[in-house]
């Protein structure tokens, strides 16, 4: 099987029945078959021009993973811990990964990590990559669901681009024969959907949840608040940001779901009255404004990334003091029997969690 796999990547790669592919695409077909080989050992099976195509370059799923995991925690003792690994574990997958690559995947400095440019558009690869390895394990569990059915399901605006998407591309390979339909609402609406039995599931912020007594609620992801800031800014370069150095700055306030809310108690106890500048439900506003220096922004690690649309750079630092947390989950309604496509959509949710923290 492998052997007419390799034959027919050749035919292919050589314009074989009119058609062609690029160096890029080819690499990273390289790529993806060298990390499913058992022994992670990648036997080139042919050269291409692409610079990203080195003869004789080899990564593993677990580098993968590891870099993965730094990119999203922005430190490597936050992303040891959440893999409950070692640092230096860590540290070396991505020296490997790094020189497997031929570039720099982050930028070392005195309070730590940033990604770079190429480590950027090296992520989105690396986390399509464990995306199709997941489904090809997911694929022959016994808990597939192809019977068909029904699934509603909310979903608040602060969720929708940076953790639905990804999780319902996953249901709906596993469950083709469900028909989805989504609702995007603001939280206190959509748990009053899910009481009266209108929705079956939803995606949504539960740092706030009101009704706990009637809904039903499981943690996907804790992200932290973090000070987003335009490169060059003079907090960039400080030891330590407290609250009070924020309320000096000209604040971007994001508006949705409980952003606002927690950002304005956070300020308010401690007697702080910030400057707002600007205030937007757009998170690609957020970011452009910020790193055009318009001003800064105090928001969860979830949103961040690392470029504005227009390509400039944003830096993101921690903030001493207790700050707030946002806490994406599920929510369904308590006592109810879930309907199997539900059952089948809260399975692929638990099975993604696991998923960002590899053991």
């Amino acid at each position: 099987m492998l052997g007419e796999m390799k034959r027919d990547t050749r035919a292919r790669t050589n314009g074989a029945a009119g058609r062609s592919y690029t160096p890029e695409a080819v690499c990273l077909v390289q790529k993806f078959m060298a990390a499913m080989q058992p022994d992670n050992c990648w036997r080139p099976l042919f050269e291409a021009s692409s610079p990203c195509c080195i003869v004789g370059m080899a990564f593993t799923i677990r580098q993968l993973q590891y870099f993965v995991a730094v990119a999203e925690q922005g430190s490597v003792t936050r992303a040891a811990q959440n893999l409950s690994i070692s640092q230096s574990s860590v540290t070396e997958a991505i020296k490997e990964l790094e020189g497997d690559l031929g570039v720099e995947l982050f930028e070392r400095h005195p309070r730590g990590l940033s990604i770079t440019y190429n480590g950027h558009q090296f992520l989105r690869h690396a986390t399509k990559i464990l995306a199709t390895v997941s489904d090809a394990r997911n694929s022959f569990a016994e808990t597939k669901n192809n019977t068909g059915g029904t699934l509603n399901i909310g979903v608040t605006s602060l969720v929708a681009g940076y953790v639905l998407s990804d999780l319902l591309a996953r249901y709906r390979r596993a469950c083709p024969g469900v028909e989805v339909s989504a609702i995007e609402d603001n939280g206190s609406y959509l748990e009053h959907l899910l009481v009266g039995g209108e929705l079956d599931v939803a995606v949504m912020v539960i740092s706030n949840l009101r009704d706990r007594l009637a809904l039903q609620a499981e943690i996907l992801e804790t992200s932290p608040y973090r000070l987003w800031l335009p490169i060059g800014h003079p907090l960039v370069s400080a030891d330590i940001i407290s609250i009070a150095d924020i309320t000096k700055e000209p604040l971007i306030m994001l508006t949705v779901d409980e952003i606002e809310e927690n950002t304005g108690k956070l300020l308010s106890a401690l007697g702080a009255r910030p400057h707002v500048a600007f205030r937007t439900r757009s998170v690609e506003a957020v970011r452009s404004l910020v790193a055009t220096g318009a001003g800064v922004a105090l928001l969860p690690d979830l949103v961040y990334r690392p470029w504005s649309l227009e390509g400039d750079r944003i830096e993101s630092r921690d903030v001493s003091g207790a700050l707030p947390v946002v806490q994406v989950g599920m929510v369904w309604r308590k006592g109810s029997s879930l309907p199997q496509a539900a059952r089948d959509f809260v399975g692929i949710a638990e099975a993604m969690r696991s998923g960002r923290t590899p053991r």
